[in-house]
């Protein structure tokens, strides 16, 4: 998305390269508009040799398997996201946490760049799926079905050399 007008002051936006990475920068003020990367999390539920998979109940890849989870809401800690995201999807609670691995990509239809935090969780209650899950399914970790997002795909891959210590 490509933003015209300052929030702060309401003039143009241009923009500039100050390092790196583009920034939107106020022509008016000066007031530089920083357009980051949407956090988001992913619970990756592991039982034995099987991990859950959600069926996505809306595009963007209606239909398709994916690792569950989304985005963070303004000042969410990502832990607090996990288990709000998780109990949304599934029902079940998070018992335990650990750090996975953070992985960048892009969410198509808005092009939001995304920083997805996955976590491997222990987790306790009665599976249902709901909300953003049109369905529940557990899957061998080597037979799995494709995976829409390239974040999904690097998780899984960092998931199997994490089960492999």
């Amino acid at each position: 998305m490509q933003y015209q007008f300052c929030p702060k002051c309401g003039g143009n936006l241009k923009e500039v390269f100050e390092g790196e990475y583009p920034r939107l920068r106020c022509s008016k003020c000066g007031f530089i508009f920083y357009q980051n990367s949407k956090p988001c999390v992913t619970p990756v539920i592991v039982d034995g040799d099987k991990v859950l998979l959600g069926r996505r109940a809306h595009d963007p890849a209606k239909g398709a398997w994916d690792l569950l989870g989304g985005f963070l809401e303004v000042g969410e800690h990502p832990e607090d996201g996990l288990r709000r995201e998780l109990r949304e999807e599934t029902g079940l609670e998070v018992r335990k946490v650990e750090l996975l691995g953070i992985f960048m990509d892009k969410y198509p239809d808005y092009n939001y760049d995304t920083l997805n935090i996955a976590y491997l969780c222990s987790v306790q209650g009665e599976m249902k799926a709901n909300d953003d899950a049109a369905e529940l399914k557990w899957f061998p970790l080597n037979n799995l079905p494709d995976l829409f997002f390239k974040n999904a795909n690097e998780t899984i891959e960092a998931l199997n050399l994490y089960l492999k210590k």
